[in-house]
């Protein structure tokens, strides 16, 4: 064959193969031998070897992997990918449809699907290749694993038909239950521990360095969402079924309901069915089925208000108490932990639980030697649930919270309406300050990778560090020969770190690269108890730099979107503290970030400058998340809810009648798109 037939082979090849993929991986109905298949691969394979410059991207052959990576690259998400809210409850699920038909009245279709339990994934195609894997991460980026998932068969390497030319597919990694106890089985005939359930394996196995490795574990995926600027329908359940047709495996187990008692038939075939799947699920997803509702509806900061995840009820099993620990936290919170006699609890062995606080503690009259229920929370957290009365000991007595740190011995306090003990010695409680430490260096926060919980420890019990501050007074000659050895625990051998010349390197190198990490992340690492990633961005936005931020009273701090007044009292108290002071005046000096920068919006007036604004209802031509971004690149503040402090509502098409009616009541302005319009141009 001359090259240009070697090029037309290879392209049909490529095709005709991924076409056999799809049919085998995605709809489970596969149309010729293993044998013919495998034939036809290896005619690839070998055309392809004689003739790598005519490799397609698309190519079958590249799900083999091979590629090492020596880092996960970050890559931002074009949209956020928020968490769905979860119940366990019926009525909440109930309060939801009625939420929703308060907002765009009784016609609502909704569709179910079930809650895979695997890890969340977003697929980026242009042009019908997939150009882009990235994980969830924060939820406003993530890693790219794009080599990785590569090699999951079911995903498709390239679409077929009319698909868009920009295209978006979020869903969830999995792995099967068959795979994963065959991965198992492997693992322990190698001396491997195994995996404590599916999940586990399937972010371990994303994780893994060396994709030819990520090939042979047993991955596959299911797609749930499809986002895109050019979709062929105006609502999900048509859009999941034409991505079918695309290529993309979307699951059968999904249906549309006109009622919410469709909904909870749907929920309870599928609590009794769940164990009959070959994967695991935790649940079942209801999404409003109009892509126009639910622009409508919206979102809140952290979830859509169209869609709710109903969790199934947690599997419980019985053991004893042994004892009662307390633990620590960063914040200084107290925490007492249940020691339990080992049981298998959904696939792990469950050796500790959380008592979570005094009160819990107290209401649940748990007892040293008592018989207690134990469940995963939210299928993930171990947390005791109650005692069987039936077989408790004549001879117990109640356990009493402790009154001073287990570790410092400092005197507890509990702030009125607070369910949590603190510690309040939190400059010089152990637990505390390297708590405030890991914290600092972790990946959300400051990610000095070099940096880990054993060479914290190390830095500290050498008095190295004692605030996050004193990162930054490393250097080569305080760390080179540190060395200490870890006690062994689970038959495992006893780990030796010791600071030599590449570690000290790679150590002043992370802190180095810390100091280009943006200020709201600075703000996050600073560890002030109540500011979580999006306070911190919401705080870094409006106040810009950290000196404002130190000068806010309690009032000005308040009228910031999305800050209370427990959250105010908070940032108020830490910088209160001489101490903080100090280290934020050392941290300026070693050119840590303490202003907003590029990462941020950059505004493009001040025409709406401190504008407070509710936006309610729908915009045709514009989404809302473009509408809140305009209000805050022109100085302004998105509020969610009327209230006499607003400014004026910016009022679109279907505005919710309980916001109107409010608004009229005290007063408040309304506008429409045109007029706002008017007031940002230029």
């Amino acid at each position: 064959m001359n090259q240009e037939e070697v090029r037309k082979k290879i392209k049909e090849l490529t095709e005709q193969i991924n076409q056999h993929n799809y049919y085998y991986y995605v709809i489970s109905n596969p149309v010729i031998s293993d044998y013919d298949f495998d034939m036809l691969l290896q005619e690839l394979i070998r055309l392809e070897q004689a003739n790598p410059e005519l490799i397609l991207p698309e190519s079958p052959t590249q799900r083999v992997g091979g590629e090492i990576n020596k880092k996960f690259k970050q890559e931002k998400h074009i949209s956020p990918m928020l968490s769905l809210g979860n119940t366990y409850s019926e009525e909440e699920v109930q309060d939801f449809d009625t939420r929703v038909k308060k907002t765009i009245g009784q016609d609502v279709e909704y569709v179910c699907e079930l809650k895979f339990d695997g890890v969340a994934i977003v697929l980026r195609y242009i042009n019908g290749l997939l150009e882009k894997a990235i994980t969830r991460g924060d939820g406003f980026r993530g890693d790219d694993v794009t080599t990785n998932v590569k090699t999951i068969r079911s995903i498709p390497l390239k679409l077929y038909g009319d698909y868009p030319a920009s295209l978006e597919a979020r869903g969830e990694i999995f792995m099967p239950r068959e795979g994963f106890e065959k991965l198992n089985k492997e693992r322990e005939k190698t001396g491997d521990t195994p995996f404590a359930n599916p999940r586990n394996a399937t972010s371990g196995s994303l994780k893994m360095l060396d994709s030819s490795s990520v090939a042979k574990r047993p991955l596959d995926c299911f797609l749930y969402t499809i986002l895109g600027s050019d979709l062929p329908y105006g609502n999900h359940y048509d859009t999941m079924k034409k991505a079918k047709q695309w290529g993309l495996k979307i699951s059968n187990f999904i249906a549309k309901c006109n009622t919410i008692n469709e909904v909870f038939d749907f929920i309870g075939y599928w609590d009794k069915e769940r164990n009959q799947l070959p994967f695991d699920i935790d649940g079942v997803v209801i999404k409003v089925n109009s892509f126009a509702h639910q622009e409508l509806l919206g979102h809140t900061a952290k979830s859509p208000r169209w869609a709710i995840a109903y969790k199934f009820k947690a599997e419980r099993v019985e053991t004893e108490l042994l004892s009662i620990d307390y633990q620590v936290g960063r914040t200084g919170s107290i925490t007492p932990v249940a020691n339990l006699n080992p049981i298998l609890l959904a696939g792990t062995m469950v050796k500790r639980a959380s008592l979570h606080n005094a009160d819990i503690l107290k209401k649940l009259d748990v007892r040293i030697g008592d018989n207690v229920f134990v469940e995963k929370g939210g299928e993930i957290i171990p947390k005791i649930v109650s005692v069987n009365m039936q077989k408790r000991q004549e001879s117990s007595s109640p356990v009493h919270f402790i009154t001073h740190c287990p570790e410092c011995h400092t005197l507890l306090t509990r702030k009125e309406g607070e369910a949590n003990h603190y510690c309040p010695n939190e400059m010089d409680c152990p637990p505390q300050i390297k708590g405030k430490l890991e914290h600092f260096i972790s990946r959300k926060a400051m990610n000095i990778e070099s940096l880990g919980e054993g060479k914290i420890e190390m830095l500290f019990d050498n008095d190295l560090v004692h605030d996050v501050a004193d990162f930054y007074d490393m250097t080569y000659d305080k760390l080179y020969g540190l060395e200490k050895i870890f006690d062994g625990s689970n038959e495992k051998k006893d780990k030796k770190i010791s600071f030599k010349e590449k570690t000290v390197t790679n150590i002043l190198t992370g802190i180095e690269a810390s100091k280009e990490v943006p200020f709201a992340r600075v703000l996050y690492a600073l560890g002030i108890r109540h500011v979580g990633e999006t306070v911190a961005r919401k705080l870094a936005y409006h106040y810009k730099n950290i000196d404002n931020l130190m000068k806010a009273d309690l009032y000005e701090l308040i009228l910031v979107d999305e800050i209370g007044e427990k959250i105010a009292e908070s940032i108020i108290s830490f910088f209160g503290l001489e101490k903080n002071r100090i280290i934020i005046e050392r941290l300026k000096e070693s050119d840590v970030k303490m202003k907003a920068g590029k990462e941020d919006i950059v505004p493009i007036s001040d025409r709406l400058l401190n504008k407070a604004i509710v936006i309610s209802g729908g915009f045709p031509g514009y989404s809302r998340n473009e509408l809140k971004k305009l209000i805050e690149q022109h100085g302004g503040r998105n509020v969610g809810s009327v209230s006499s402090k607003i400014d004026f509502i910016l009022a679109g098409e279907n505005m919710g009648p309980t916001k109107l009616k409010r608004a009229k009541e005290l007063g408040i302005k309304t506008i429409n798109i045109d007029e706002f319009s008017d007031l940002i141009k230029d």
